[in-house]
């Protein structure tokens, strides 16, 4: 999805240590540790109840994490642990360099505003431009994930899922985050949708230079987004490397069960 970068040569843009939450015995994840570099793709992958939900939330500071270091590489000051950040700057990192794109795409809009407007909410949350300008940005960012612009006054309820999908992308990127967290963008969609959402993730991934972490189930997302994956299992990871490597040559029993399920279909 993403170009080519030399990570030994940078400073990772999110690091994310020893990551652990609970949900009293139960493990929800435990002990994650990962660095992510700029313009880089993470995918998570396995089974339902495996984690990868848990922690994109712990992550993204949805779920208040029991240990562990969240830290991303700030414009103004650096490295930073988001975790012990102050809420007015959790939602100001959430509205700029950070993104969440929900597997409802109706977790992730306004369904009583317009397409317009759920677009230049974020723009106005940043302190945007006056109202002319903010709504042009919005055409313009409808036509970017193939809605019209003729739709700009329409409330996403009259869109179809994919559609909202879009939208919810465009809201998402509309200020130009440098980190993308996705639950299962595709979840719940056609596959002639999924084809079309992908492809549009994927050239918008490259234009931007977007650095992503993209929980999903499908092995084909991954194959097709990621630069490199951690497969879950019961709260841990079992292995991690380069997603052609894992998928192709899976060392561990759990991925090698997952590759061959898929492939058994």
């Amino acid at each position: 999805m993403i170009k080519e970068v030399g990570a030994q040569d940078m400073t990772p843009l999110l690091q994310v240590n020893s990551l652990t939450k609970m949900y009293g015995a139960r493990i929800g994840c435990k002990d994650v540790s990962f660095d992510l570099y700029p313009g880089e793709v993470m995918g998570i992958v396995g089974e339902s109840g495996s984690g990868k939900s848990t922690l994109l939330n712990a992550m993204a500071g949805y779920h208040a994490p029991d240990q562990g270091e969240v830290i991303f590489d700030t414009r103004a000051d650096g490295p930073q642990d988001t975790l012990k950040m102050s809420e007015p700057e959790r939602r100001m990192l959430g509205r700029t360099d950070w993104a969440f794109v929900h597997q409802p795409a109706r977790d992730g809009l306004r369904m009583s505003v317009s397409a317009g407007g759920n677009i230049g909410e974020r723009l106005m949350a940043v302190g945007g431009p006056h109202y002319g300008e903010i709504r042009a940005q919005a055409a313009d960012w409808l036509g970017r994930v193939e809605i019209s612009d003729s739709r700009i006054d329409d409330r996403p309820s009259a869109f179809s899922g994919g559609m909202q999908q879009r939208l919810q992308i465009a809201r998402n990127l509309v200020t130009g985050p440098r980190l993308v967290f996705m639950d299962e963008p595709t979840g719940g969609l056609d596959v002639s949708v999924q084809a079309r959402l992908l492809d549009l993730l994927r050239g918008l991934g490259r234009e931007m230079g977007l650095s992503a972490i993209i929980v999903t189930h499908d092995l084909a997302v991954v194959r097709l987004l990621a630069d490199r994956l951690m497969v879950m299992k019961d709260g841990h990871e079992v292995e991690s490397g380069l997603t052609d490597q894992v998928l192709d040559d899976p060392q561990h029993a759990y991925t090698q069960l997952l590759v061959s399920s898929v492939l058994q279909v």
